[in-house]
């Protein structure tokens, strides 16, 4: 069942379009990785999702459709004793939520009780992006938008960020659509790809969307990523 379509999606700003030309549909329980280079209008395109900026076109989500999302990152003052102890029962209390489905998501994403009552402020990139990603599942989303969820996050960390988007999505039966630099997550991971550069430039399963003569369009030259990936997993 599709649970997003997108159509002639264009977002301006001061009347100069960021991106434009957008158009895919995503079936439900599938991974979508956006990519693109800096500038691309990533974010842009996520927010419109969101329905936090205008935009033109449509964005059609499928009823019952019920969206969690990760942010790149929140400043967080390291001074200020909010703990996500703090933020999920706060979250919690006012989506009448229960322990139980709390202490589920804790131990689903890895929070120990240090990492629980450690100032926001404190935590490692890892830590913060755990805690940010239980945040988003209290209430039970089915769609997950997470904005390049490894950016602060060393290279170690990252696969196991990864791994754990992955087994989240199988344990949980969400539709993911994330944002990433990684094309060796991409090819591993995602079901549909979409690249954008200002504008909706292919849109399909790894394999097929990102050829050489695409990737070399969409980043401007060669992509090392792709040719390891390419002899590696074909």
């Amino acid at each position: 069942m599709t649970v997003l379509t997108v159509k002639d999606l264009e977002v301006s700003f001061d009347g100069e379009p960021v991106l434009t030309g957008v158009n895919f549909a995503l079936d439900e329980k599938e991974s979508l990785a956006v990519i693109g280079p800096n500038g691309a209008g990533k974010s842009i395109f996520l927010r419109a999702l969101l329905g936090m900026i205008p935009f033109k076109g449509t964005i059609t989500w499928t009823k019952g459709a019920r969206i969690g999302y990760v942010p790149q990152k929140i400043d967080a003052d390291r001074h200020l004793p909010i703990t996500f102890q703090n933020l999920l029962a706060a979250k919690a209390s006012l989506r009448k939520i229960s322990r139980g489905e709390i202490d589920t998501i804790v131990h689903a994403v890895s929070l120990d009780e240090k990492i629980l009552t450690t100032p926001v402020g404190h935590l490692s990139g890892g830590q913060f992006q755990r805690g940010l990603i239980a945040f988003a599942l209290l209430g039970k989303p089915n769609v997950l938008i997470l904005d390049e969820p490894t950016a602060s996050i060393d290279k170690p960390g990252e696969e196991q960020m990864y791994e754990l988007i992955h087994r989240l999505q199988d344990e949980y039966n969400m539709t993911i659509i994330l944002v990433s630099h990684d094309l060796s997550f991409v090819y591993r991971y995602s079901t549909k790809v979409l690249c954008l550069n200002q504008s909706g430039l292919c849109f399909g399963s790894p394999e097929e969307a990102l050829t050489p003569d695409m990737l070399r369009k969409l980043y401007g030259g060669p992509t090392k990523f792709y040719h390891h990936m390419h002899h590696d997993d074909h």
